[in-house]
């Protein structure tokens, strides 16, 4: 997996948090809200530069800023500038914690998650998890979910993956027969085995699985599992292995199917653009235009509005025809 270099958020320069945090009172204070001098300066300036002004606004003027862009936005707008705020260490574990509480869980956030981060993302997000929360994630998860899908979080969450040292070729075809015994050619599906190599194996090695699998059965990886599994499991096992093939290419279509159609996901929307604005996003955004034959630019003006739309085009940070 790529080291992230590829961003369209950068440390903005000449960075000065307290005239920052001054223009951020200004536009809020008073009758009526200056939105536009919140979403320019939140979106120009990284994450940790956020919290610099955070600690700024705190210091000058003794309220808090998360609190104020509450009382001042309103919906989407809102939900999207408090997501800019968030530490980027706490964006994950404060996604999935949302995605396991009350009623119901959203499996979508669980998948989209835990597919996509490095093991080394993955062990950060358990600890930030155990110490914001005082609860192990674990244990959240496992308690809301269940079955083949449930272990499969549990085998990811243990953020095990093999190192990418090497590639060996015998392993590799005996990897991509197992697969075909346990799919194609077996009476139902021994979906454990696809669980195990899926999630242990290293990136390099399954990229090489996948087309030895391509040989030996003339279908693509993600064929067998659309044919064999259902529900949850099938979309988690589909993740992962877009996750392998390309983690950029894999978010471009999360973004694309979130604006497709009647309505838009704007959870999910909101979430890849500001998780991934500092890591992928160029990367993205070259997927979805070699993909969806838009561009993500046009994406976004053709699907939001107002102010909303504003704040994800400057995240987005160009346009790609």
């Amino acid at each position: 997996m790529a080291k992230y270099t590829r961003g369209t958020v950068t440390a903005f320069a000449p960075f000065d948090a307290r005239a920052d945090a001054e223009a951020l009172r200004k536009a809020m204070k008073g009758l009526g809200t200056d939105e536009e001098t919140v979403l320019t300066i939140l979106t120009t300036r990284n994450n940790a530069q956020r919290q610099e002004i955070a600690s700024a606004f705190k210091t000058l003027f003794g309220r808090d800023l998360v609190d104020d862009l509450k009382s001042e936005l309103t919906g989407k707008f809102e939900t999207l500038m408090v997501s800019l705020m968030r530490p980027a260490y706490i964006f994950d574990a404060h996604a999935l914690k949302h995605a396991i509480k009350g009623a119901g869980t959203n499996e979508k956030v669980l998948t989209e998650i835990l597919a996509s981060r490095t093991p080394a993302e993955v062990q950060n997000i358990k600890q930030v998890y155990q110490q914001e929360y005082e609860a192990d994630l674990e244990d959240k998860i496992t308690g809301e979910t269940s079955g083949h899908f449930q272990r499969l979080l549990v085998v990811l969450l243990q953020a095990n993956r093999d190192p990418d040292t090497g590639v060996d070729e015998a392993l590799v075809e005996q990897d991509a027969q197992v697969l075909f015994r346990a799919g194609e050619l077996k009476w139902g599906t021994d979906e454990e085995k696809f669980i195990t190599i899926l999630g242990t194996r290293s990136v390099s090695h399954l990229r090489r699985v996948f087309d030895k699998y391509m040989t030996i059965s003339g279908f693509q990886i993600e064929e067998t599992i659309d044919r064999e599994t259902s529900g949850d499991l099938e979309k988690l096992l589909l993740a992962v292995v877009k996750c392998i093939r390309s983690v950029p290419a894999y978010f471009a279509e999360t973004l694309y199917y979130s604006m497709k159609g009647a309505g838009t996901d704007d959870d999910t929307l909101i979430r890849v653009m500001v998780s991934r604005s500092e890591i992928d996003l160029l990367d993205i955004r070259q997927e979805f235009r070699k993909n969806f034959a838009k561009s993500l630019y046009q994406a976004i003006q053709k699907d939001t509005s107002g102010d909303y739309r504003k704040a994800l085009l400057l995240l987005c940070g160009g346009d790609d025809d």
